[in-house]
């Protein structure tokens, strides 16, 4: 009883001193150095609950990095501003070089002939933080909420977040007024938003129609918002219809939930219809290949294929980087580099794997190619299982 007390009081005291240590480096007013231990707790327990207010923060010092980031004391990371992608500040030479050759010239070097959109930094993007700097200036305290009330960290471990400024004594929505004023299209990529999406669409077509921020033609802003406003929803789209079919299912689990590898724990050995981007394609040589479903960094979840045919003609390959809903058993596996048991799913059956047919390419992946090898492999020979050593009987002669 007195080691697990003293262990209580040990983790209460190392987190006490994280948060405080974090608003210290963060330089915050000296009323947020002064927090109470007590204040410290509440916060740091309300970062990681589930549901859609996170708290009432003060801005660190440094708060705007750009468009749609901004940093809060008390917080280890960063935030990534739900519904919105402004777009990139200058921080290199070579790219203030390359844009000094000419701006459409620029946009063309920085795409490279990638298959996707890429981001790249613009006159606009230094724009929209300055919208941002403004828009924050002289505020004290800013309200976080969530669109999900269990999406509470990215895929790179930021909260997932709304940021509110009071202003005439109502809350203001800062993602939503960066729409409005054309410092950002409504950035569907990770799904609509479940709480503001008319107010998104709406917003996004006022600054259309008055041709504000990135809907100037005559400013420089990326050229291909209709490709990548046609890319975004079509991922939305999917995201959505995978939602209203997993209403009142238990076994329909979306991997970035806080709480889905716990919900996997509960169906090993029975089946479940998990949502994910595909990440990392192992393939695998000699043994089986790995695809990885994106969840958080150095805590991916694994697809098993020991079959290339099946993996080839799944066509998960094609789908990299994109949202797929995969069906399928929850098995247990041990790690061999660190002993410790996962869970996993393998793959037997090409249809185990469903993803957007509306969805281009971006992969990058030869699918018909890798489709081909599979064909190949499939019309192999396939060997003889070994033979069974014969096992006598307890009890027989």
């Amino acid at each position: 009883m007195r080691i697990t007390l003293v262990r209580k009081l040990i983790v209460s005291g190392l987190l006490a001193f994280f948060v405080v240590s974090s608003l210290h480096c963060f330089g915050g007013s000296k009323r947020t150095r002064r927090l109470s231990k007590k204040e410290i707790q509440e916060r740091l327990k309300k970062l990681e609950t589930p549901g859609l207010l996170i708290g009432e923060f003060p801005l660190a010092r440094n708060d705007v990095i750009d468009g749609d980031t901004v940093r809060v004391a008390g917080l280890d990371t960063s935030l990534r501003l739900l519904a919105i992608d402004t777009e990139e500040t200058f921080k290199s030479d070579a790219d203030l070089r390359l844009f000094e050759a000419g701006f459409e010239k620029y946009l063309v070097a920085k795409r490279a002939g990638s298959v996707k959109p890429v981001k790249a930094a613009t006159p606009l993007g230094e724009d929209a933080k300055k919208f941002a700097a403004e828009f924050f200036d002289g505020a004290k305290t800013v309200r976080l909420e969530r669109d999900h009330p269990k999406e509470i960290r990215g895929r790179f471990n930021r909260y997932l977040a709304y940021i509110m400024v009071k202003k005439k004594g109502d809350w203001v929505n800062y993602n939503l007024e960066c729409v409005r004023v054309g410092m950002s299209p409504y950035f569907t990529k990770y799904s609509y938003s479940r709480r503001f999406h008319d107010q998104f669409v709406q917003a996004q077509k006022e600054a259309q129609k008055k041709g504000l921020g990135i809907w100037d033609p005559g400013k420089q802003h990326y050229r291909d918002y209709p490709e990548r406003l046609e890319w975004w929803n079509v991922r939305a789209d999917f995201i959505k219809q995978f939602e209203e079919d997993a209403k009142g299912k238990d076994n329909h689990i979306v991997l970035t939930n806080w709480d889905a590898l716990r919900r996997m724990e509960k169906f090993v050995g029975k089946e479940v219809v998990i949502l994910s981007t595909v990440g990392e394609v192992k393939l695998g040589d000699k043994g089986p290949t790995k695809v990885m479903l994106s969840r958080r960094m150095m805590a991916d979840f694994p697809l098993i294929f020991f079959d290339k045919g099946v993996f080839g003609s799944s066509r998960i390959a094609r789908f990299s980087g994109e949202f797929v809903r995969v069906t399928g058993i929850v098995t247990r596996y041990r790690n061999r580099h660190d002993n410790r048991e996962e869970l996993q799913i393998e793959i037997k059956l090409p249809g185990q794997i469903v993803g957007s047919e509306l969805s281009p390419n971006y992969s990058g992946w030869d699918t018909e190619g890798v489709e081909q090898e599979a064909e190949r492999e499939a019309d192999k020979p396939q060997p003889l299982p070994p033979k069974q050593p014969e096992v006598k009987k307890e009890g027989g002669k």
